[in-house]
């Protein structure tokens, strides 16, 4: 499976979208519960910054400077293989964070990062958090949380790929859109194109061609980027979708 991005990406971060308080550190999940005197450590090392649509943020194979939380937009982590094509690891969503295990680890980026969306970032620096790991044992704490949260993610991300066919994947996905947790039927939209969708779901666009086709026969119905659930019920039990906790969201 493989996919193309932009092949004209720029590289220029410079552009600082504010300044950065404790407030605004308050916003991202991973810092909101620690204290005061502890973000306060943490406004130096850090920087808000704005990064346009197709603009690649850092590249595989570079040392990790950075470690980065989407506050608004989407980005796409891409890992290349030696043939030149390229596969969608993960897509990180508002509130999420990437590269933070990279930044503890020491080495260097398995994949690149891409927005796909216009996309604010808080960028912490990677030298900025490892000098302040030895005395701030709470900071320690969320650090291994959050990596926690994302091997376990990852864990995920290989059972859905075992276990489950390309239109299931595609069903649980589309389920994990649906913001009602009542109602029988639902209307939403497609956060991104049909390519990246595919990638993410580890399958060629023609095999989710194929799994929108097979949807429809439990009421999936399609109009480009706008999807209808007739029946989510009926959805749920083709798909199968991980209970709430073992997702993670609980």
């Amino acid at each position: 499976m493989s996919t193309r991005f932009s092949e004209h990406a720029t590289r220029d971060m410079t552009a600082v979208d504010e300044a950065v308080d404790t407030g605004l550190l308050r916003q991202v999940p991973l810092l909101a519960g620690l204290e005061d005197d502890l973000l306060a450590r943490l406004v130096p090392i850090c920087s808000s910054i704005m990064v346009a649509e197709g603009e690649q943020i850092a590249g595989q194979g570079e040392q990790c400077e950075y470690a980065f939380m989407v506050l608004s937009g989407q980005v796409a982590l891409v890992n290349v293989a030696p043939n030149g094509d390229t596969a969608v690891v993960e897509v990180i969503h508002p509130g999420e964070q990437f590269f933070l295990s990279t930044v503890l680890s020491g080495l260097s980026l398995l994949v690149s990062a891409q927005a796909v969306a216009p996309a604010r970032l808080l960028r912490l620096e990677a030298a900025g958090i490892m000098a302040l790991l030895p005395s701030q044992p709470a900071l320690t704490s969320a650090l291994l949380r959050a990596g926690a949260m994302d091997f376990r993610s990852m864990v995920r991300q290989v059972c859905d790929l075992k276990l489950r066919t390309t239109a299931q994947r595609l069903g649980c996905y589309l389920l994990s859109l649906s913001t009602s947790e009542n109602a029988n039927s639902v209307a939403l939209r497609l956060p991104f194109d049909k390519r990246l969708l595919a990638a993410r779901l580890g399958c060629r666009q023609e095999n989710l061609s194929r799994a929108f086709a097979a949807l429809r026969s439990v009421g999936v119905e399609t109009h480009g980027s706008r999807v209808i659930l007739h029946d989510v019920a009926r959805l749920r039990d083709y798909a199968v979708p991980d209970a709430p906790a073992e997702a993670g969201l609980a």
